[in-house]
């Protein structure tokens, strides 16, 4: 069982994580700004921290096996994540990543196509950013799984389809990911490396 780190563990993305490392017996250690949506429960350290303030950021993560980093990148951009996990000492870096990175038929991106909303173009740029950081990065093992267009609140099923770099379309047309099965391949990946110094995809 790994010791798993989870910035950003009360967000959408981060308390499903969360869910399902402590379903499959790990033990994490669950950052956030405000812990008061934790519950406090054997396997979870709780621990309060404003994840910009790197020293506190870097004690925090000490002593684990894989940090996760599930925070919006608009508000904590890949410098204030990567240099407190390196001097933490931990090797592994996984993270939520975002779809406006991904490959449409074509090869143009997501985030270039004309309808995209221009409401997350922000969070979608910072992610980009967050995502070429990654891959100048030469010490950590790092690994960014982008969900599929749609990110949503629905049932676990256990059963998706993973990619590489282009968006995952389902048969009937929709690119979609619940939450609770994107945790699943998440959590899959921090047991089972496929996708080291990689980004991959996840979809129905």
């Amino acid at each position: 069982m790994s010791k798993i780190a989870i910035i950003g563990a009360t967000g959408r993305a981060g308390s499903q994580l969360l869910e399902e490392a402590l379903r499959r017996g790990h033990t994490v250690t669950a950052i956030a700004r405000n812990t008061d949506k934790i519950d406090v429960r054997p396997g979870v350290t709780v621990k309060q921290v404003d994840a910009l303030d790197a020293e506190a950021l870097q004690q925090a993560v000490a002593g684990n096996d894989v940090v996760i980093s599930a925070a919006h990148f608009s508000t904590l951009p890949a410098s204030a994540v990567i240099g407190p996990v390196k001097k933490a000492g931990v090797k592994r870096l996984l993270v939520v990543g975002g779809a406006a990175s991904l490959l449409l038929p074509g090869g143009a991106r997501v985030f270039d196509s004309p309808g995209f909303p221009a409401e997350y173009k922000a969070e979608a740029g910072a992610g980009i950013e967050f995502l070429n950081a990654l891959r100048q990065e030469k010490e950590l093992d790092w690994t960014f799984l982008s969900p599929s267009a749609e990110f949503v609140e629905t049932e676990r099923t256990g059963k998706f389809r993973l990619g590489q770099d282009d968006l995952l379309v389902s048969s009937e047309g929709r690119s979609w990911i619940s939450f609770a099965d994107y945790a699943i391949a998440l959590i899959d990946e921090v047991e089972s490396p496929k996708h080291s110094r990689q980004r991959f995809t996840v979809g129905y």
